[in-house]
């Protein structure tokens, strides 16, 4: 890797997944640019953290509010990560909502549908569009081992089916295919691009139905028997970019304890 930081945006950075992610970037002597829509203090414990672990005076972690469902709020972000940080070597897309209410398919709203479908599916598909427009402009001054690279942090939602969480399943399936086309678009220019699909994750998401997935974890639906962390996936990221995965794109990489094996 460059002597100089590799820098990272990561999307929804300030809590859950997005915070284990940034924080294993920081570790691994990245510069991390913690996005986040409202929530400006948990941005700022998560700059905080980053700081404590970081290698190097030279890391920075910028905080960067954008409303990913507005488009003019979104087109802004790039831009303003490349105006404080300077470049881009990778963009981790993780922001993302549950289904408002987690309504059963049959009671499921427009605003629901709208909702889940602008943050978790359009937002990256156009945030990816303008990194990757970077990328194309200025190649082989990628900082990460093999070239830039480009990551989606879905949900094994987009193959195991909920009916009270339809809409945000469909949205996880299309961040599969969405993988698959960008790397096979980005190939030629030496982008490498990842899908990790975290399982149960112990995070802010899931608290209000800790209850419901105890049981379901300790009575072996989960074959590891315990529930994912933000650092599971925070680690999978860091692998990826420093170079774990150098023959890897277009792929989709559960991080799930075996949840989504097939048992017979």
């Amino acid at each position: 890797m460059n002597s100089e930081p590799a820098a990272v945006l990561v999307t929804g950075a300030s809590r859950g997944l997005g915070k284990g992610v940034a924080l294993e970037l920081a570790r691994a002597g990245m510069s991390v640019g913690i996005h986040f829509a409202s929530n400006a203090a948990a941005a700022a414990d998560t700059a905080g953290a980053c700081r404590q672990v970081a290698l190097s005076g030279a890391q920075r972690f910028p905080l960067l509010r954008a409303d990913l469902a507005d488009r003019a709020e979104r087109a802004g972000l790039i831009p303003m990560t490349l105006g404080v940080l300077g470049r881009l070597d990778s963009l981790v897309n993780n922001a993302g909502i549950t289904s408002p209410g987690r309504l059963d398919v049959l009671d499921n709203t427009e605003e629901a549908w709208d909702a889940v479908m602008d943050l978790n599916l359009k937002a990256p598909w156009f945030l990816s569009q303008q990194a990757a427009r970077w990328w194309v402009e200025h190649p082989g001054g990628a900082r990460l081992p093999e070239g830039y690279k480009l990551v989606f942090v879905s949900s094994v939602s987009a193959e195991m089916a909920s009916t009270n969480r339809g809409d945000y399943c469909v949205s996880k399936a299309g961040i599969g295919m969405m993988t698959k086309v960008f790397a096979l678009r980005l190939a030629e220019h030496g982008v490498q691009v990842v899908e990790f699909r975290p399982g149960i994750m112990a995070t802010d998401m899931t608290a209000a139905v800790r209850g419901k997935y105890d049981p379901v974890i300790t009575g072996g639906k989960v074959p590891m028997r315990r529930w994912g962390q933000p650092e599971d996936t925070g680690r999978a990221v860091r692998s990826f970019l420093t170079g774990g995965l150098p023959f890897c794109t277009g792929d989709s990489i559960r991080l799930d304890g075996g949840l989504s094996v097939p048992v017979l």
